[in-house]
């Protein structure tokens, strides 16, 4: 289901997620999540524009 972590199932996930609630309340919850996706967004670009500059610099290093 998820990459990284490969032995989590649906009880897991739930647990967490109630966890979650319990600790952050149903009214900071919302932004909570919303903080998390951001940053998943960003960490996502920042690794995206590391492999390019890795690609690029091998590129470069073929050509010469």
């Amino acid at each position: 289901m998820f990459g990284i972590l490969p032995n989590i199932g649906l009880p897991e996930l739930m647990l967490i997620l109630a966890l979650a609630l319990i600790i952050f309340g149903p009214g900071k919850l919302p932004e909570v999540g919303k903080a998390m996706g951001k940053s998943i967004k960003e960490f996502k670009g920042a690794v995206s524009s590391t492999q390019k500059d890795i690609i690029q610099a091998i590129d470069e290093k073929e050509k010469v």
